[in-house]
């Protein structure tokens, strides 16, 4: 039986109230009827003055919670322009663009737009694409994750989320993992962009072979479609490199970054990419805008993630092997059928999507979050801070360790 403390109980009650009632219930249970109050580094502190360690949040906090390079800049936005005219130039955007351009693709795709989350950056790729080659037709990957508005939801290779709202998703065909699979695609009917995720994320954390995603920006690039590298979760380190398409030097037509962007503490979301695929920006220079695209504190907070980017070398390094030796800790144990880390990237794959969801849930009320995926039910996804301390990590494997024992 779980007890909610009494100062939980009206949070907690509220939330399933007015908001979405299932997801109510998983946050009582992972925080074992309490909730979330104050976080630094991997650390959060619940309300009962119990902490967990978040190896979850969906790869927002590469940089742990509250980083205090990123609070401080955007303290200095919040203090001089919290708000942007829109009718003026705005420095934080500028200046966020212009180190994007220059550090994720030197030289080579100068073009950013700026946006909000992972949704807006695919929606304004695909669009672009769409309307720069004027074809309606979108290729995506088996086990791709995109997003959840209806344009990037026609691009997630998800039935179950798509289903509802079937009618009004655009024309996006799933390729299978093969060499020829968009060859063959270019064949059956012309079409706008590839879109993939070079390390998929909902999609289980598979990483699609280099040879594969070669072959198919060649051929992209053959049939007259431009090649949209998806990097929001796996890009920024998380996997490895800063980008991991132009790591493998693939040639994409665009970059699309989100989540850790933000620093952890705004929300932020980029696409940059080449001035062919940008063109229809530059003739209808509305052609595509968002309001809050470009909101200074934002990027403010996009300028300070990227400076700790450059400055944590040696964490990443150390971080990462942490992490590899945690995950080959836990292979084989319980139902576990697979274990395995890419960068700051773990995989926990179990025998069953009850036992991945068990395990999350298990693991949260012992002290370890963990993060889901939806389209990949038997995985659970471990996406640790850059800042994770070896004592973190050796308390972080101990307690999987007994999850994944009392499950097998």
């Amino acid at each position: 039986m779980l007890t909610i403390e009494p100062a939980a109980q009206p949070i907690l009650a509220d939330a399933a109230r007015h908001m979405v009632p299932e997801i109510a219930k998983r946050h009582r249970i992972i925080g074992g009827g309490a909730y979330e109050v104050f976080a630094d580094g991997a650390v959060v502190h619940l309300s009962d003055g119990r902490t967990v360690l978040d190896f979850g949040s969906y790869a927002v906090t590469l940089f742990g919670h509250r980083p205090a390079h990123v609070l401080n800049m955007v303290r200095t936005a919040l203090d001089q322009m919290p708000a942007t005219t829109r009718l003026l130039a705005n420095p934080y955007a500028v200046l966020v663009a212009q180190q994007l351009a220059t550090t994720i693709t030197p030289g080579r795709l100068p073009r950013v737009s700026l946006g909000l989350n992972g949704s807006d950056a695919v929606e304004t790729a695909m669009k672009l694409a769409i309307a720069r080659t004027g074809r309606d037709a979108i290729l995506a990957v088996d086990g791709a994750f995109h997003g959840k508005s209806l344009g990037a939801l026609a691009a997630t290779a998800d039935a179950a989320r798509r289903r509802p709202v079937q009618g009004f998703l655009g024309d996006v065909r799933h390729i299978s993992w093969t060499q020829e699979a968009v060859a063959e695609a270019a064949r059956e009917r012309p079409f706008a962009a590839l879109i993939f995720e070079p390390v998929q994320g909902e999609g289980g954390g598979r990483a699609v072979p280099e040879d594969l995603l070669r072959q198919w920006t060649r051929d992209a690039h053959a049939a007259g479609a431009y090649v949209i590298a998806d990097e929001i979760q796996c890009g920024l380190r998380r996997c490895g490199p800063t980008s991991v398409a132009e790591h493998q030097q693939l040639g994409v037509d665009a970059v699309l970054l989100g989540k850790a962007l933000g620093g952890g503490v705004l929300p932020l979301s980029a696409v940059v990419c080449s001035d062919d695929l940008f063109q229809p920006l530059i003739d209808d220079p509305y052609f595509h805008t968002t309001t809050f695209g470009g909101h200074p504190a934002s990027c403010a907070a996009g300028l300070a993630a990227l400076e700790l980017l450059a400055g944590l070398d040696e964490r990443f390094g150390e971080a990462s092997r942490d992490l590899a030796a945690m995950m080959a800790e836990l292979k084989d144990l319980g139902s576990v059928v697979r274990s395995e880390a890419i960068g700051l990237f773990g995989v926990l794959e179990f025998a069953t999507p009850e036992a991945a969801g068990m395990a999350v849930l298990q693991a949260g009320r012992r002290g370890v979050l963990m993060a889901p995926c939806l389209s990949a039910p038997c995985v659970a996804r471990l996406l640790p801070p850059v800042v994770t301390t070896s004592s973190q990590f050796a308390d972080a494997t101990a307690t999987l360790g007994a999850v994944c024992r009392r499950l097998g």
